[in-house]
């Protein structure tokens, strides 16, 4: 029986990624090792360490962050093009894959970006993994956008969220998507009682920001990302969603196109894009999401190249 190529598209979700660690997790568990993976955004963090035999070091570090240790690594940018540099965050990346390149890698890897220009839909399969993830997760207004290869990336949501069709493309049989922002595309439309009572609004006042100093921008930052006292979100949270609503949107369009073969959408109901310290529940709900699918997943592989339909054999 002839092997078929097994790839996974790792969609992007902000800290909802490490949902990707409990997919791959659930796979290997089950003797199941893709030979493609191809990732976008965090997608692309997670499917980077692990074509490069690092996701033993990626899941270490993300099981131990907490909010305190994820705020520590946003280091404010005053370039104008990024609220947050990142270089922080990405030099602990270059601790895990320092010097690796795609190239080398013994399972085939892919990264997706976009050129802010052009808006073209950029694969990264050359390189330095650290620049191809960095290019791939650079959020727009979030994340300082990544010169390479002479021209400016940004975060690869904006064109292929869940990219299998760069897994089709790379030569897969099978392809298992895994997108994390379903919940963001579950909603209808809703048309406002103007007849409803008027709602008093409560202003809270903020403590003032009386020098830009270090601490200054502390403050900051700390309202930008986990908003101000009176519940109203902070500016990254704002951006964030919308990109996750816009995000959903892309991929529903792009995956109707083009389906994976099966289709994993991991519960992750109640946790935001900005949760990165709650990768315990994350990595679980994963493994749970893929679980179900390990029997149909298996049967395809093992089968012979002639007998497989031409059509999508499952989804979920």
């Amino acid at each position: 029986m002839a092997k078929q190529k097994f790839a996974v598209a790792l969609g992007g979700g902000a800290a909802r990624g490490w949902a990707h660690i409990g997919i791959l997790r659930g796979l290997a568990e089950a003797g199941l090792e893709p030979e493609i993976v191809v990732g976008t955004s965090i997608g692309a963090i997670v499917g980077g360490h692990y074509a490069a035999g690092c996701l033993d070091v990626l899941e270490a570090f993300a099981r131990e962050l907490t909010r305190r240790r994820v705020f520590s690594f946003l280091d404010l940018s005053v370039s104008g093009s990024g609220l947050i540099a990142g270089q922080r965050l990405f030099d602990q990346f270059e601790g895990h894959l320092s010097g690796i390149r795609i190239e080398d890698l013994p399972v085939r890897f892919a990264s997706i970006a976009t050129d802010l220009s052009s808006g073209e839909e950029v694969w990264l399969r050359r390189g330095l993994v650290t620049d191809a993830v960095r290019a791939s997760s650079a959020i727009p207004g979030i994340v300082k956008p990544v010169s390479l290869n002479g021209r400016w990336l940004v975060d690869g949501c904006l064109v292929n969220p869940v990219p299998v069709s760069v897994c089709r493309a790379l030569g897969a049989r099978l392809v298992v998507g895994v997108n994390l922002t379903t919940e963001f595309g579950r909603g209808g439309i809703c048309i406002g009682d103007e007849d409803g009572e008027p709602v008093e609004e409560t202003v809270v006042e903020e403590a003032p920001i009386t020098r830009w100093n270090g601490r200054g921008a502390f403050q900051l930052l700390h309202r930008q990302l986990f908003g101000r006292s009176d519940g109203a979100p902070g500016i990254t949270s704002v951006i964030l969603n919308s990109f996750s609503i816009f995000h959903d949107r892309i991929a529903r369009a792009r995956l109707m196109g083009d389906p994976p073969d099966l289709l994993v959408a991991p519960n992750l109901a109640g946790i935001g894009v900005l949760d990165f310290h709650l990768a315990e529940e994350m990595i679980e709900s994963g493994k749970a999401a893929i679980k179900p699918h390990i029997p149909m997943i298996e049967s395809y592989l093992s089968s012979p190249p002639a007998t497989l339909i031409n059509t999508r054999l499952f989804a979920s």
